[in-house]
């Protein structure tokens, strides 16, 4: 049996790997991913959409005694609810409607390998006990069949979600949390660790050399502590994107502040003293949008309270007649929001439906969510 104690070099390891980042964050993960990817334990890891949870799951996979056997990736969120049990565990024939053959799921297409369930909080209640069966002696049934089936396989799991808040709400069995966090890896987004960046954009060049024929004269150090400075709310997807526009478009100049600005229309420092997190269960579409919403309803608070301080002491105002009628038609000509959240997410839905034509599919990646969630929203909104 190899003794465990000998450990490889680090940057070795990371190179190997391709995982990104020398901040101390990331080489305590690539720590734990060593440490662990020899052993068949359950892992999970947490972050934003955007921080890079697949390297890491595939990195822990590659490692492993079970790398002979190609990984699964399953995106649960993208799974209809009706369907996910089926996806997973299989089904027999006949077991519902359209279900002509029997059919093996992904747990048993991997037997012996290892299965990475990114977005693991999108899988439904009814679904996770099942799930947790699984986990716990490797047992499950196929739908429509009553005779227990055994596999081996190892799970790697991913939320950006905060699964403790989804037990604490009912939305996410407390039992399959807790045998699902034996070892929780938590990656912080890429505002926390901006030293990373310029690896990052350095490597997203090399690939896209590797892909187009494009030049790139260089970037500047204050473009270079520009990128750094930005909060990326999409993260090292984000970059990514940022980094192959600026290589098609720029082509061949000496990349500057200004011409970074340019793909960051939206720009606002890391830590912009609002003090308003981006929620890491969500999107990054929704996170902003909820954002925004937020600071909607901020400004709806000031307006009614500027409102009522002026319906109060509007006698106590001193000034020239003109700061009187000017504060007078503000009083009177501001209107106040009249769209709570749920009719703004209302008006997106529908607005986004109508953009696709009714394709449900379309309108849910335009509204970066499962469809298995606008299926929801569609319901309580009465929209279908």
């Amino acid at each position: 049996m190899q003794n465990v104690a000998m450990k490889s070099d680090p940057r070795s390891f990371q190179e190997e790997h391709g995982i990104i980042g020398s901040s101390v964050e990331m080489q305590k993960i690539i720590e734990v991913v060593e440490q662990v990817a020899p052993t068949d334990i359950t892992v999970l890891i947490s972050g934003e959409s955007g921080v890079g949870k697949e390297i890491i799951a595939k990195a822990i996979h590659n490692a492993s005694q079970r790398s002979h056997i190609p990984l699964i990736t399953v995106n649960s969120g993208a799974i209809p609810e009706g369907i996910i049990e089926s996806e997973l565990f299989g089904h027999e024939r006949g077991s519902f409607t359209g279900a002509s053959e029997k059919r093996k799921g992904y747990f048993e297409l991997v037997d012996g390998g290892t299965i990475f369930l990114d977005e693991i909080g999108e899988i439904p209640l009814s679904s996770q006990v099942k799930f947790l069966r699984v986990l716990e002696n490797g047992e499950f049934l196929r739908v429509g069949s009553s005779i227990p089936r055994k596999v081996d396989v190892r799970v790697i799991a991913a939320t950006n979600k905060d699964l403790e808040s989804e037990v604490r709400h009912g939305r996410f069995r407390a039992d399959l949390f807790f045998r699902l966090r034996s070892v929780n890896i938590t990656i912080p987004p890429l505002r926390n660790r901006p030293d990373d960046i310029p690896l990052f954009f350095q490597k997203f060049v090399d690939d896209f050399f590797e892909k187009k024929d494009v030049k790139f004269a260089g970037i500047s150090e204050e473009a270079m502590q520009f990128l750094k400075s930005y909060h990326w709310p999409g993260n090292v997807r984000e970059l990514r994107n940022v980094v192959e526009s600026m290589l098609i478009l720029e082509s061949g100049k000496y990349i500057h502040t200004e011409d970074v600005r340019k793909y960051l229309k939206e720009y606002k420092p890391a830590s912009d003293g609002r003090n308003l997190p981006v929620p890491i269960s969500k999107s990054v579409e929704e996170a902003e949008r909820e954002l925004i919403l937020r600071a909607l309803l901020d400004i709806k608070v000031n307006i009614l309270e500027l409102r009522n301080q002026l319906a109060q002491g509007a006698h106590v105002i001193q000034g020239s007649d003109m700061l009187k009628k000017e504060l007078m038609y503000f009083q009177d000509n501001v209107e106040e929001p009249v769209m709570s959240l749920q009719e703004m997410e209302r008006k997106m839905i529908v607005e986004a439906l109508g953009r696709s034509k009714g394709n449900r599919r379309v309108a849910a990646r335009a509204l970066n969510i499962s469809e298995r969630t606008l299926y929801r929203k569609i319901k309580e909104y009465s929209l279908g």
